[in-house]
């Protein structure tokens, strides 16, 4: 009985943790807007700005669709462009 307890209570916390982990693409767009709004304060080109832009409306629009795997990838992928 209590190693069935210890199965679902390991169940029940891998599910939420995973739900959570599978909707971060909102948190990833908001730091990539800020870091754009820092880069075009910086002086950086405006050609890799439009460029990180692309990558952030492409990884908004995978999130939407419901491809969060692509949609975080496009984002993480902004966000190291944006910071080299």
């Amino acid at each position: 009985k209590e190693k069935m307890k210890k199965t679902i209570i390991t169940l029940i916390l891998t599910l939420i943790t995973s739900s959570v982990f599978a909707y971060s693409c909102p948190a990833l767009w908001t730091e990539l807007d800020y870091e754009i709004n820092l880069a075009k304060n910086s002086g950086m080109s405006e050609e890799k700005i439009k460029e990180i832009q692309k990558l952030r409306d492409d990884g908004k629009k995978a999130h939407d669709d419901g491809n969060h795997s692509l949609s975080e990838e496009l984002l993480n992928k902004g966000l190291k462009l944006v910071k080299s």
